[in-house]
């Protein structure tokens, strides 16, 4: 580019220094936004469709047999031809997902419905329900008072775990899942008295307590890192996945 010279001195005035400052916030903006997405990528492309649970996982020889059974809550025949041995935590969305569906972000039709209606009510299956609590506070006090309703009402337990998961909506300790709102809920279950539940759990907190983290590491051991994480026999199945992949599990060991 052409300058004039100076008509005083007859020397070229230095060129007049560009002021870049009004593209430093958009650069930056720009720059955010493709450390953003390319974290993103790396995040989602590592992650199956259960909390945790990454694609990359080593699979793990598994055996519902080895699943420690006693004392945990189940629905089903006690003597079924199979098992399916479920972990899962009450503040998970993928969990309420496959159990009830209504997660707008998780479009998926809920398999354990039909699961119920075609293999549990039939005597075919039996569904073992295991502790995977890791998700907050709130997570704890949903197994705490399960093993509770359990001991107490265990005709009950099913309907009151259905209605926890239709309550559920914020992951984590916030909104829905403390004691507060859960006693509220059981308020509202014919047949539960929630003093008698509270008292259940005063008394037996540190039992049950150690029986979640028991059933947390036992999780582990067959490969879970996240929720839901299902063992069915001698087959494992992570996420909230379709019905069909639930029930050629099944189909494929009934025969």
């Amino acid at each position: 580019m052409l300058t004039m010279p100076n008509e005083t001195s007859g020397a070229m005035p230095p060129a007049p220094k560009k002021d870049y400052s009004a593209l430093y916030l958009p650069l930056a903006i720009i720059l955010a936004g493709v450390l953003i997405a390319v974290g993103l990528f790396f995040g989602l492309s590592s992650k199956s469709a259960s909390t945790g649970t990454t694609q990359q996982q080593q699979q793990v020889a598994v055996n519902v047999k080895d699943v420690n059974t006693t004392d945990e809550p189940f629905i089903g025949k006690a003597n079924a031809p199979l098992t399916m041995a479920y972990w899962s935590d009450y503040q998970c969305p993928f969990c309420k997902a496959v159990e009830v569906g209504g997660v707008p972000q998780i479009p998926i039709d809920p398999s354990i419905p039909t699961l119920i209606k075609n293999y549990v009510d039939t005597g075919k299956l039996r569904i073992v329900f295991k502790d995977f609590a890791f998700l907050g506070k709130d997570s704890i006090t949903g197994a705490e008072y399960a093993r509770a309703i359990w001991a107490l009402y265990p005709d009950k337990f099913y309907t009151w775990r259905e209605a926890m998961f239709k309550a559920q909506d914020q992951e984590g300790d916030q909104g829905f899942g403390n004691a507060a709102t859960i006693d509220t809920l059981i308020k509202s279950i014919p047949g539960l008295d929630d003093t008698a539940i509270k008292a259940n759990i005063a008394t037996n907190k540190s039992k049950y307590d150690a029986a979640i983290q028991a059933d947390t590491a036992e999780g582990a051991k067959f490969g879970v890192q996240g929720t839901p994480g299902f063992v069915i026999g001698t087959q494992s199945i992570d996420g909230a996945v379709p019905l069909s992949q639930f029930q050629q599990a099944i189909d494929s060991q009934l025969k």
